[in-house]
């Protein structure tokens, strides 16, 4: 499971020119999901997320959560971040979950950040999203799970 993390001050999604969701100061995370991933790896990654002091503090340290700040999360899912580009110039994107499994998988992601009182936005699923934000930072990070 990959997850790219951006710290933004405002994030949108559309999907056939209409705002699917939209959220103010928060995170905007890319999701991914690839074949060997389980639900532990879901589990593990959204009580790092919830937890990651990302949010600057009073003497601007990074030292506070999505939570202690009462952010917002955009989740977005994107199966790119699964490419392989060791060979040739086409990205190859074996390593990706599925499409239906991986559904499921994000469904279960998002379930359990709502249930740690993360208000969350989400684009659909497999669909041509449109995503724009103002990054905050910038502060971006790459995790794997």
């Amino acid at each position: 499971m990959k997850v790219v993390i951006q710290r933004v001050l405002e994030a949108k999604v559309e999907i056939n020119k209409e705002i699917a969701g939209q959220i103010g100061k928060g995170l905007l995370l890319y999701v991914c999901f690839e074949t060997d991933d389980n639900l532990d790896s879901v589990q593990t990654a959204c009580e790092k997320i919830s937890k990651l002091r990302i949010f600057e503090d009073e003497k601007g340290r990074m030292n506070k959560s999505i939570l202690d700040v009462q952010g917002s999360i955009l989740s977005i899912s994107q199966f790119t971040l699964s490419w392989d580009g060791r060979k040739g110039h086409r990205p190859s994107f074996d390593r990706s979950m599925e499409p239906s499994k991986a559904k499921e998988f994000y469904e279960v992601f998002n379930k359990k950040l709502v249930d740690k009182d993360i208000h969350l936005e989400t684009g659909e699923f497999g669909a041509d999203m449109k995503v724009s934000s103002i990054n905050d930072g910038p502060v971006t990070f790459h995790l794997s799970f």
